[in-house]
Parts: C-alpha cells; structure tokens; sequence
C-alpha cells in the first residue's frame, strides 16, 4: 500500500489580550485603546512563561495597546519581537464603545437588541458589522497559516476575533449563540493540515493563578 503524503502541520495560538480596567467595568473598549491593569501585566506574563516551550518561530498581535503590551511580555518570554498585525484588531462598536453592556442597552435599546440576536449585517451604525469582520479576520488568519506553513506560530488578538474564529474553523454560523467562553489570556490552540483547520484546545487558563474574565457577561449571549 502507498502512502500519500500529507503537509506539515501548521499549529496557532491565539491568545486573548490579558485584562484591563474596562474589562473588570464591563465596558465595551472595541477599537478605544485600553491599557492593561496590573492584573493583566502579571496574567501577560504567565502566557509568556507558559509558552517558553512552544517552539514559536513568530509572535503576532493586534496593534491595540492592549493586545500589543500582551503581546511585548510574552515576546521578551519567546526572545521574539511582536508583529503589527492591524487586521487582527477588535471589532468597531461604534455607538457602543465606551459604553457597559447595561448602558448600552438603556441608551440604544433596538441598536442593542440587534446585537443581542447577532444580526450579522448590523454594524452599530458607525461601527462594524459580524460579516465584515469574519471577512478580514479569516483573511489575515489564511494569509498567516500560508507565510509559516509548518511552523507554530503565537497570534495575540481580541475576544471579538477569537469568537469569529471558532466559528470559522468549527463551521458554525455567526448568528448562533456563543457556546465556548473566551477568558483574558486565555490560550486557544489550532492547527492546519491538509487545508482542514482544527481546534487543539481552546481558552486554556491553567497558566493563570486565578480565574480570568470572558469575553462578554453571559456566554450564551452573542
């Protein structure tokens, strides 16, 4: 029997930016830039010391200050020097930003009942909607597998982009319920073999001492 060789396997993490104040507010930061509080320092570092054995030959981020600072403290980890990846930012609420989730609602009830329903052509009317997003953040996604074919490869990003991206590779549509939590640097694991994209693990956390915010206040929300 003649075996029919298959490619190399293509492994990333993603790494959700560690925590910052609005994270701990529940304040909608999108593409406001937000630093990392002193939790999220100590949590980038955890990431960075957790993934000394993981054979990255690159560091990618997001160029918001708080994926980037993540990204800079895990890099000095690595001995890698983080690249801007600006396609990997968070998606843009628009009227949203800056908002909690319960001021949001107050303030732009239909707005937010959109968002609540996942509608995926609503964009928050100055903001971005779910199908453009899915569209530059599965680009930059195919465009990094293809430069480090073979290769693992660390990617720092967004709750916003992690959501896109497990329902990119489990084949999920975006108006769905969320069903997977997406805590501060939390480490999700893909891999790419033979154009079929799996997850490996995804919102790893046992690097962390404590337990780290999700994405949103209700995981079955959006």
């Amino acid at each position: 029997m003649v075996e029919i060789p298959t490619t190399a396997e293509t492994r990333l993490c993603l790494v959700r930016h560690s925590e910052t104040e609005w994270n701990a507010e529940r304040r909608i930061q999108g593409q406001i830039d937000i630093a990392l509080n002193a939790v999220g320092l100590a949590q980038a570092d955890a990431a960075g010391r957790w993934l000394r054995s993981s054979g990255a030959a690159a560091l990618y981020s997001s160029d918001l200050q708080r994926a980037w600072t993540t990204a800079g403290r895990i890099g000095a980890a690595l001995g890698l020097a983080p690249i801007a990846a600006p396609e990997l930012r968070e998606r843009r609420y628009g009227l949203f930003e800056g908002l909690t989730y319960d001021e949001a609602k107050t303030r732009h009830p239909r707005g937010y009942a959109a968002f609540e329903a996942r509608q995926a052509d609503y964009a928050f009317e100055t903001g971005e909607s779910l199908r453009q997003m899915y569209a530059r953040v599965t680009a930059k996604l195919a465009a990094l597998a293809a430069v480090h074919a073979g290769q693992t490869v660390v990617v720092v990003v967004h709750g916003g982009v992690l959501d896109i991206v497990n329902r990119f590779v489990r084949g999920n549509p975006l108006e769905a319920p969320r069903d997977f939590l997406i805590p501060n640097a939390g480490l999700n694991w893909l891999s790419l073999r033979d154009g079929i994209w799996r997850i490996a693990t995804w919102g790893d956390t046992a690097h962390l001492e404590l337990a780290a915010l999700d994405e949103l206040p209700d995981p079955g929300m959006c």
